[in-house]
């Protein structure tokens, strides 16, 4: 119910707003503000999403949650999409999306509405044994140590008379 009410109310914002700045600026300025804020819209998008980019790749490499960063980048990525709809209330609603204080207040309201049921990083919490993937996992205090064994083998010499290609390719010429 709440999204048809949105995508109701947003165009009759926007229409409204479109009436009341055309009408006290003119249609020219208005038009060329719709433009300037598409473009600097991109460039701040452009910018915040590397800056949120570089937060993931850093939770991944610290073995940390990236659900904050992840959620930072959607609403970048949102905010852009917003940026990018022609109007002063979408354009509004981006930029203010683009405020990490902003997104820091969205984050939290989200947060406090959504339970994470499971959340783990690391090995498989299956140890030893056969995991819903179907792949096993190292028992528990072995670490990255891996077990096995190796042969040396010495490339035969091509000019040997025993040496015969093995059909999949062609021989020596």
């Amino acid at each position: 119910m709440y999204l048809f009410i949105a995508f109701l109310m947003v165009p009759l914002i926007e229409i409204g707003l479109f009436i009341q700045v055309g009408g006290a600026i003119g249609l020219w300025p208005t038009l060329a503000i719709v433009v300037l804020t598409a473009i600097l819209g991109t460039a701040l998008v452009r910018a915040q999403g590397r800056l949120a980019l570089g937060q993931v790749r850093s939770s991944f490499q610290t073995l940390g949650n990236p659900t904050e960063p992840l959620a930072h980048g959607a609403m970048i990525l949102f905010s852009g999409a917003l940026l990018l709809t022609p109007g002063f209330f979408t354009d509004a609603v981006g930029f203010a999306l683009l405020m990490p204080p902003v997104r820091m207040a969205v984050y939290r309201y989200i947060s406090k509405r959504i339970t994470v049921a499971q959340f783990q990083m690391g090995p498989d919490p299956m140890q030893g044994q056969q995991s819903p993937t179907g792949r096993r996992s190292h028992p528990a205090g072995q670490g990255d140590i891996i077990d096995g064994d190796y042969q040396e083998v010495t490339p035969k010499d091509p000019k040997n008379a025993n040496h015969k290609p093995s059909g999949w390719v062609e021989g020596p010429k």
